[in-house]
């Protein structure tokens, strides 16, 4: 049995990172230019953490799926990203971002992971304003900050609505000035697909090339797995359709434990579904919550109207609309956190108060602010998310409210890491949405960008030179060790099961019809029968699959309907230990809402004494039930209370 050490170091928060980055080792420039690490992923924390470990001297290999690394999903984030600053001069700090993220989370993530994030988050900053990342600036020249759900002060940068893309241009640029130089030799469109193990420690992957099938191997010193998340399980969610759990799945059942499974996020701000044949949901940015006020009918005759066409949003008199997260949290009003803010959105849509032909939709309304700010104000903070929205739905969000409803987003739950970023498997990494975060069980927006980048450019780096200290005198992997062969074998014969069934359905008609199980049992709200159905329901689906999937196209060429079955036969097994994870946790904590644990109105109810902590799970098998095991969260510097944002 193994045994978790989250290798904390001791001493006062405050002082935990300093201390332990002057404790660790170093490696020599001499003894950099020996060693090779994997890097699997190019979104954030793959980009900057390949950049920064090749301009240390490291040999690197850069791994994504897509044409480029700059295709990487995190170019899809739009709002924002936070970093303790306090330019606007409004009390922020270090200790209150860490306190919000930990409160955000519901206080399910450990205090010194945190705390580390919220102390090198100004160095993000600066490392991307030299990077030429184009960050608003007010009239005096000064970066701009402007607010995010579930906190009181302005502390998010942002490049417009386009963030996210604008930050993976300063990595990718920094990426590839490593691969101009021969430190860094990139392979895209390469999917890994598993991770070999020698004598205990990660030594390479065994990974496909998309545009020929081959099957090739390749050896490292360590690997680092940051392929983010696993939320397209739900076959609907906001991520890129190629983004998948793949990468950290083989990891786990290679014997790197994961963490927190049933921590997904609901984001509150998408477009709503619009029918059948949908393949995704689009994102409007939480961003748009400072200026934009949530609202739905008072009356359930004026809301059946909306549903029917025979009235529109602007023929509702403000007297006869409610902005019920102003009027429930006033506090925060429309800024409170994701999860709070998706809940009460679900909740007044399944009261019948919904706008959309579907009754699920809520108005966004920027009326008022433009009324008191005027449109061109408006237009410069949000006018490329106005023009999305416009194009992809036909309403001009000037005009007319947004209608938005909450979808699948984001995954807290990962790859399990010590405070070193290394999972239970020696020498392997995980980082970024990849690991199992800093963010609890919920979250803060605008977090994401700076975990992500945190791990690869301030924190890894340090970490991993520890490891590779020990690893100096190693040679280079040798890939046609048994242990490659056994790999690449297990690889193929499971490449070749799946494009033998020769079933008669499609790959994507059996992801959507996971999707509905996960969406209906595992998703906004959850409960004890629910998610044992889930679980049966999963289990013969997953039958079904592996006995009539079609998969058409050549096994040994570009085929990316081989691709997607490859994914989703994961996806079945992540479905399976995500409702598994969620039953065995009793107790509402941000994202995961048990319906058996609620407050008198209807809030999240933690159980602290049974559930502050994180929920391990240990690969025991091929249709073997997991193994559960537990890291008990201290919380010396917070005082656990029940979050409310009223």
């Amino acid at each position: 049995m193994q045994i978790l050490n989250s290798k904390i170091p001791e001493g006062p928060l405050a002082e935990k990172w300093a201390r332990h980055k002057a404790a660790i080792r170093v490696v020599s420039p001499a003894n950099k230019r020996k060693l090779e690490i994997i890097v699997v992923g190019t979104g954030l924390g793959g980009a900057s953490a390949a950049a920064s470990l090749a301009e240390l001297g490291y040999n690197v290999k850069s791994f994504c799926y897509q044409d480029s690394p700059r295709r990487a999903h995190s170019i899809a984030a739009q709002g924002g990203i936070n970093a303790a600053k306090n330019y606007q001069n409004d009390n922020d700090s270090v200790f209150r971002l860490f306190y919000d993220t930990i409160k955000g989370g519901d206080y399910r993530a450990r205090e010194a992971n945190v705390y580390r994030l919220a102390e090198v988050s100004p160095n993000i900053i600066d490392q991307c304003v030299a990077q030429g990342v184009p960050f608003a600036r007010e009239y005096g020249g000064l970066l701009d900050n402007r607010s995010f759900g579930g906190v009181l002060v302005s502390r998010t940068f942002y490049a417009r609505g386009q963030t996210g893309q604008q930050l993976l241009l300063g990595a990718y640029q920094a990426l590839n000035r490593q691969i101009s130089k021969g430190n860094v030799k990139m392979y895209p469109r390469h999917e890994m697909l598993d991770v070999v193990v020698k004598d205990g420690k990660a030594r390479g992957i065994i990974a496909r090339d998309l545009t020929t099938g081959e099957i090739k191997r390749y050896g490292a010193h360590a690997v680092v797995i940051a392929t983010g998340g696993y939320g397209n399980v739900f076959f609907l969610s906001t991520l890129a359709m190629g983004s998948n759990g793949s990468a950290a799945w083989q990891c786990y059942k290679k014997g790197a434990m994961f963490a927190n499974p049933a921590f997904v996020q609901i984001h509150p701000t998408c477009i709503p579904v619009h029918g059948s044949q949908q393949s995704k949901l689009t994102l409007m940015s939480e961003s748009l919550r400072n200026d934009g006020r949530v609202w739905v009918p008072k009356k359930l005759e004026d809301a059946q109207k909306l549903r029917e066409g025979k009235i529109g949003p602007n023929d509702i008199p403000d007297e006869d609309r409610d902005f019920y997260l102003e009027r429930r949290y006033p506090s925060y009003g429309n800024l409170v956190p994701r999860d709070v803010a998706s809940r009460a959105a679900k909740e007044r849509c399944d009261a019948g108060y919904g706008v959309n032909p579907e009754g699920k939709a809520v108005y966004l309304d920027f009326k008022y602010s433009i009324e008191r700010l005027g449109k061109k104000v408006i237009e410069a903070r949000y006018g490329n998310l106005f023009q999305m929205y416009e194009k992809i739905t036909d309403v001009d969000p000037y005009k007319e409210p947004m209608m938005i409803y909450p979808a699948i987003h984001y995954s807290m739950g990962g790859i399990w890491v010590d405070y070193n970023l290394m999972t239970t498997i020696p020498g392997l990494y995980a980082i970024g949405e990849a690991n199992f975060s800093d963010h609890g069980a919920n979250r803060l927006g605008a977090s994401a960008l700076m975990q992500g980048l945190a791990d690869g450019y301030f924190i890894l780096p340090y970490t991993i030179g520890d490891y590779l200290a020990g690893e100096i005198m190693t040679p280079k992997t040798d890939v046609n060790s048994p242990e490659f062969e056994e790999a690449e074998k297990n690889v193929k014969d499971r490449i070749h099961q799946l494009f033998n069934v020769k079933g008669t359905k499609t790959v994507d008609h059996f992801h959507k019809q996971l999707g509905h199980i996960m969406w209906d049992y595992v998703g906004m709200s959850r409960n004890e029968e629910g998610l044992k159905k889930a679980i049966e329901e999963i289990k013969k689906l997953k039958k079904e699959f592996w006995s009539d999937v079609k998969i058409p196209g050549e096994l040994n060429n570009l085929n990316p309907e081989l691709e997607k079955a490859g994914r989703l036969a994961d996806f079945f097994d992540i479905g399976d230990l995500m409702a598994r994870d969620a039953l065995e946790r009793n107790e509402s904590c941000g994202g995961h809402f048990r319906e058996e644990s609620v407050t008198e109105d209807g809030e999240a109810l933690r159980n602290d004494e049974k559930f502050a902590n994180v929920a391990v799970w240990e690969f025991k098998g091929e249709n073997k039930e997991p193994q559960l095991h537990v890291e008990t969260l201290k919380f010396e510097n917070v005082q656990l209370t029940q979050r409310s944002y009223k």
